[in-house]
This record gives C-alpha cells, structure tokens and sequence, in this order.
C-alpha cells in the first residue's frame, strides 16, 4: 500500500471513528440500556485515540522542512487568534486562517493545522477539557473542508485577438475566477460555521440539559424524537447566537482579508500540497 492510499485510509478512519464520538446520543439508543451508560466514556477515550492515529499517520506526508515549518507558523498564528479571542461569544476569526490555509495547501495540510492550532491554543490558554479533542477534529474537518472545495479555473477567450488584448483578458478573467473563490469560500464559511456549532453541541447535549424537557436527550427514544429535541436545542443555545456571529465573522473577514491571504499563502509553494 502506497503512502497516498495509506494517509487516505488513515484519515478517513480516524474522521468515522471520530465522528462515531461525537455523535454518541444518537447511537447509544442501538445499544443496551448498560452500554448507553457508557457510551459518553468510550466517546471521550475514544476520540483522542482516533487523533494520535490520524496525527502519526499524516505525519510522513510533512515531509520537508519548508512544509513543517509552515505548519507551525500558521498553527502559532491560528492559536494567537483563537486566544485573543476567547470570551467574545462566536468571534471565530481562527475560522479564517484554518480556511485560508486548507484551501492553498490542500485538504490534509488543513487538517494537520485544524488539530494543532486547537492543541497549541489549549496548551498556551489552559483551555484542556473533554472538549478540546471535538474541537480538533471539528476544526480539522473545517479547515480540511475547505481544501476538498472543487477548483475555478479562469476561462479565458481566445479569439485571435492582439497580444496586449489578450493578456488584458486573461488577466480580467484571472481576477473573475479570485473574485468567485473568495464567495465560495464566504459560502463555505457560513455552512462551516453552523455545522460547527451543530456538531460540537451533539457530544455534550444530553449532559447539558437535564431530564424530562422538550429539549432533553431520551436514551432509547426513536431517532426522530432526539434529532428534533436536539435541533431545538441547538437553536435556542447557540445557533440563533454563537453561530451566526461566528458565521459573520468569518463572512467579514474572508470578504476583507481573504484576496491578499490566500495570494500570499499560495507564493509559498508547498510540494505535499494537494
């Protein structure tokens, strides 16, 4: 098995098993009643197990110095910004780096930068929890998401026109396709931003809520029932709040920052860049 085939795989079973972590309240109802207490235990082990998988696996693709190096530049970056703005409910503005860097240097750089800008800004902060694995792997994915985006190419016109036309046009046509990447990565960026939220309250739900309310976790209920008491959950605690500042700031900040970023990240080429 090649090295490609083998990060592949190594990837998309860290992200399943991950994913199984998160979404514990929806599968513990397949079990029974002894493993459901359980469950939200093997979810917190598990988790950080499906990291250091996915960590050591990933690691042969870092292979120069220039990449490294990199990697801990933006992760350094990522984590000064997730600090500075910890407490300032939804501002997200890591959100930007992780997208950013994703997309100029592929999905699996984004998802190395995902994991470590969460461990290092939880290291420097004190912010270690049962929470901080689910904001790796969530981040990871946000910033891998945006890497797996399809590409825009410019289309230019060649119709045997002068040279100096020509060269006007294929640069308009240059400065179309960046204009079109910077809205479909605001797009992204709204989407990424409510799944986020979606995906990083689903672990914690059933602790966060107590018993017997319309939006409480039933354990064995039908799966139906625990998705709409977790749908309202998730709007009235953070999708209404949280999620659309962080929606917004991310918005802001690609539509501002985005052009330039993107153009500097790109002129520091990176072989393992997918």
């Amino acid at each position: 098995m090649n090295r490609s085939v083998w990060t592949a795989l190594a990837l998309t079973t860290g992200s399943v098993l991950a994913f199984a972590g998160f979404a514990w309240p929806l599968l513990a109802s397949a079990v029974p009643a002894d493993a459901q207490r359980a469950a939200p235990f093997v979810a917190v082990a598990l988790v950080p197990a499906a990291i250091a998988a996915v960590a050591l696996a990933l690691d042969r693709e870092m292979h120069s110095a220039k990449a490294v190096a990199l990697l801990g530049v933006l992760a350094a970056i990522g984590a000064g910004i997730r600090i500075a703005g910890a407490g300032v409910g939804g501002l997200e503005a890591v959100f930007i780096v992780l997208i950013l860097a994703g997309r100029a240097y592929g999905a699996r750089f984004g998802f190395l930068l995902g994991l470590l800008t969460i461990a290092v800004s939880s290291l420097l902060w004190g912010g270690f929890g049962p929470w901080t694995p689910f904001q790796m792997f969530a981040c990871a994915w946000v910033a891998a998401g945006a890497g797996l985006l399809p590409r825009i190419r410019p289309r230019v016109r060649t119709d045997g026109a002068a040279d100096a036309t020509s060269a006007r046009s294929a640069l308009a046509a240059v400065k179309r396709a960046g204009r079109l990447e910077i809205v479909m990565l605001a797009g992204y960026g709204i989407v990424a931003s409510y799944l986020f939220g979606l995906i990083m309250n689903l672990w914690f739900w059933p602790f966060a809520v107590g018993a017997g309310t319309d939006i409480s976790y039933e354990a064995g209920a039908p799966l139906g029932t625990n998705l709409a008491s977790f749908a309202l959950y998730s709007l009235l605690s953070s999708t209404l709040t949280w999620d659309t500042v962080r929606a917004v700031t991310t918005v802001v900040g690609l539509a501002a920052l985005g052009p330039a970023l993107l153009a500097a990240l790109r002129r520091a080429k990176l072989p393992a860049a997918r």
